[in-house]
């Protein structure tokens, strides 16, 4: 694993939520993760908080899917966070009668599928199951998240500045939603900004590309991901001859970067509570 030569935050500020006496019913928010502990405080942490305020009657605890990161965490700083396995286990042994499994993640991908049916194995542990969907699942959610985008980057709105949206990107042919997002950006106004990928498409040349045909002098990077990780630390923020400030910079544009995961934003946050609530259809009704 690569030496890192940056400061992520203080590990002991976040809870693991990783806490035996769960109880009956059980909210088990699961995330890819990230090792970037203040960025993992303020979204995935800032996620699971929403959801505790939002279902008082459930015991909120955490899963991370990278066991990368999991472990890279452990190491490093000595804190214990569940897998999907471990934490489904916990809850099976404190006898959790009622589980719902609410994703961060972005789309109905690879990783979403492979909860899905890790959820499935293990229900009949459980009286009830649910599992509550992706960020970008409907329209509402596609324009729900626009306006969450777009409120919060209103100060750039200048004429002059192209914001910039640095998302994963998938093999998966849920790599759609990043077009999609992009074609409902430009039918609502949003012209002046751009989504790009970092292993997918569209390509950083892509928005590049894109961006060189309008008349900007600025350009404003932000990640369009839970966190703001390594990714969005390295890969679009960094210092790399291919970063995407890198490469903005050296075709001519002045460049801030806005280290703000999705998860920050309380419309985010309020948008994954009503899919976990959804996903309980009437048992709460």
């Amino acid at each position: 694993m690569k030496t890192e030569n940056y400061h992520t935050g203080d590990a002991s500020l976040d809870n693991a939520r990783n806490q035996d006496a769960i109880g009956e019913k059980e909210l088990l928010v699961v995330s890819f993760g990230t090792s970037f502990n203040d960025s993992r405080r303020l979204t995935i942490g800032a996620i699971e908080a929403a959801m505790e305020n939002a279902f008082s009657g459930y015991s909120v605890r955490r899963g991370f899917t990278s066991q990368m990161v999991i472990d890279h965490i452990k190491q490093r700083d000595g804190i214990v966070i569940d897998n999907v396995t471990e934490a489904l286990k916990r809850a099976v042994d404190n006898g959790v009668r009622t589980l719902v499994i609410q994703p961060t993640h972005l789309m109905n991908g690879l990783e979403y599928n492979e909860l899905a049916r890790a959820a499935s194995a293990c229900s009949g542990a459980f009286e009830r199951t649910a599992v509550g969907a992706p960020l970008l699942t409907t329209d509402a959610d596609f324009r729900a998240v626009i306006e969450a985008i777009t409120r919060d980057t209103a100060a750039y709105d200048d004429g002059k500045t192209a914001v910039c949206l640095m998302g994963h990107g998938t093999e998966a042919k849920s790599n759609q939603v990043y077009a999609r997002l992009q074609n409902m950006l430009s039918e609502s106004g949003y012209a002046h900004y751009y989504v790009g990928t970092v292993e997918a498409e569209p390509t950083l040349e892509d928005v590049l590309g894109a961006v060189q045909k309008g008349d900007y002098a600025r350009i404003l990077l932000q990640p369009l991901m839970i966190v703001a990780g390594d990714h969005a630390n390295n890969d679009m923020a960094g210092d790399g001859e291919e970063s995407w400030k890198r490469t903005f910079e050296n075709a001519g544009y002045a460049v801030e970067c806005r280290l703000r995961g999705l998860g920050e934003l309380e419309a985010i946050q309020n948008l994954f509570a009503e899919h976990a609530r959804a996903a309980m259809g009437s048992w709460e009704l």
